[in-house]
């Protein structure tokens, strides 16, 4: 605070009023995972009763205890492991090609390419012609429907696309005064040179397959092949309606609120011990591969 006394007076109250509002929303931001956190290490009384507000109140471990025994639980962490890590890899495995080929200038009609990615960002033929085309695919309640079926996002694509060329022009044309083509212009020259980009699309990836919810809950039948976040709206609607679950409930020290709860933490930290090796990569792809000179 002493380095206010280097502004005016009108430049401190903005100063001033910034800090307020960057606490306001750091805040804001923290407070659903604290909250989450701290219901899921509360008693079921409590959590009923609305009396979870910053802390756990009477701090008991069985929520997760009730969740970690339940074999579906682990069946459904297994799933999201392969829909994330399947689907990012196939999903890095059609960008770079697809982005690389439309940075190239020598692309025929590389302007309708460049509109057609884009017109993918703004329209789309539906839900139901969609699923038509998944089922016409044989791709319902399949592992290999929900890894294929949204390995390409136009966004992405375009995001490593701006990345390519910026890449100065110099460094491909010494490759190939070497001889490489084009295939070894792209993986010994572009992908070593793009690692904050590629790290910056990989975590779109991994965040967006981790919380995919809606098609897989859509195409998915067979519970063995459900993800976590399907298991947990199973938690939450299903068993709401089971009797004998509603039955243990009442000699039990967790809930409804409380096992829901455990799992979303348990679904968060994947992300959470992740993000801090991509975050050095992250706000430096995003800069460079949004920006186009």
């Amino acid at each position: 605070m002493s380095n206010l006394n280097l502004y005016s007076r009108g430049d401190k109250l903005f100063v001033i009023v910034n800090m307020i509002l960057i606490a306001m929303f750091t805040i804001s931001a923290l407070y659903p995972f604290i909250y989450i956190a701290s219901l899921s290490m509360s008693t079921g009384f409590e959590a009923r009763a609305g009396n979870v507000i910053l802390t756990p109140v009477g701090f008991t471990l069985e929520a997760y205890k009730r969740v970690l025994s339940e074999p579906m639980f682990w069946i459904s962490y297994r799933n999201t492991f392969i829909y994330t890590i399947g689907g990012t890899l196939t999903s890095l495995a059609f960008i770079i090609p697809g982005a690389y080929a439309l940075s190239r200038p020598q692309l025929w009609g590389r302007r309708f390419w460049n509109l057609m990615v884009a017109f993918t960002m703004w329209f789309h033929a539906g839900m139901i012609p969609f699923f038509l085309n998944m089922r016409d695919l044989g791709l319902l309640d399949s592992y290999i429907g929900i890894i294929i079926g949204f390995a390409v996002n136009g966004f992405n694509l375009i995001l490593l696309r701006n990345f390519f060329e910026g890449i100065p022009q110099s460094f491909e044309e010494a490759a190939r005064m070497d001889g490489a083509n084009e295939f070894q212009v792209l993986w010994k020259v572009f992908v070593p040179l793009s690692k904050p980009a590629l790290a910056t699309v990989a975590l779109f990836c991994v965040v967006s397959r981790w919380n995919g919810f809606f098609w897989a809950m859509v195409l998915l039948q067979d519970e063995n092949k459900i993800p976590l976040q399907v298991y947990l709206r199973h938690i939450i609607v299903e068993l709401s309606d089971d009797e004998e679950f509603a039955n243990t409930l009442l000699t039990s020290a967790y809930s409804f609120e409380t096992v829901s709860a455990a799992i979303i933490v348990c679904s968060i930290i994947p992300i959470l011990l992740i993000y801090p090796f991509l975050q050095k990569y992250f706000s430096k792809g995003i800069l460079l591969g949004g920006v186009k000179e």
